[in-house]
């Protein structure tokens, strides 16, 4: 039983000693190369959340597919799936726009702020009129996508697309979430899309 028991902690062992690399100690002063790793770094902190350093953009990106439920191309910007990523599941709140509630115009302008360094308009229909409007067909990762309920009505909501027709958005249903343009609800109510001019 004993035995059992040391050979049990033992292979736990060499998994971990193969997941948790340990860097000797040098005298020299040559600078040590850190060793690439499948998993990544989670020491970086930029405002109190982990902020994950990936060995490579195909790890990134593959972790950015899995938490956002979005096949990318691997050309996204990585500051923009990674702010939306940290944006989800914030509460919807009416004219707010902070982590503890925001609508989808406070959504829309902070993470344009906190990518791009951009102030938009606040509301959805200010934005609408500041946008270079683009062919459905021809959006593009950061584009707005602009909703209203039927011809005539006024724009009501406003999302950041990611690709392969998924959003990112605050509805009042669930805060802030990935929803696919292909979804009823926002296929019949999808208006337009807008280019914000990042320069």
């Amino acid at each position: 039983m004993n035995n059992r028991i040391l050979y049990c902690l033992a292979a736990a062992s060499m998994a971990l000693s193969f997941f948790f690399e340990h860097t000797p100690e040098t005298s020299t002063s040559a600078p040590i190369i850190a060793q690439a790793s499948l998993l990544p770094d989670f020491s970086g902190f930029a405002d109190g959340t982990a902020l994950p350093v990936f060995a490579n953009d195909s790890v990134a990106y593959a972790h950015y597919e899995q938490k956002l439920g979005v096949a990318l191309d691997h050309t996204e910007d990585k500051d923009l799936l990674e702010t939306v990523l940290d944006w989800l599941g914030t509460p919807y709140r009416y004219g707010s726009n902070s982590k503890r509630g925001t609508d989808c115009s406070g959504f829309v302008t902070r993470v344009f702020k906190e990518v791009y360094g951009i102030t938009l308009q606040r509301s959805s229909r200010s934005m609408f009129q500041n946008v270079k409007h683009v062919a459905k067909d021809e959006m593009q990762p950061g584009d707005l996508v602009f909703f209203r309920r039927g011809p005539g009505q006024p724009i009501y909501h406003v999302g950041i697309y990611l690709n392969d027709s998924k959003f990112a958005h605050s509805a009042t249903n669930g805060g802030v979430m990935v929803s696919s343009l292909k979804q009823a609800y926002y296929q019949r109510n999808f208006y337009a899309a807008g280019r914000v001019a990042l320069n």
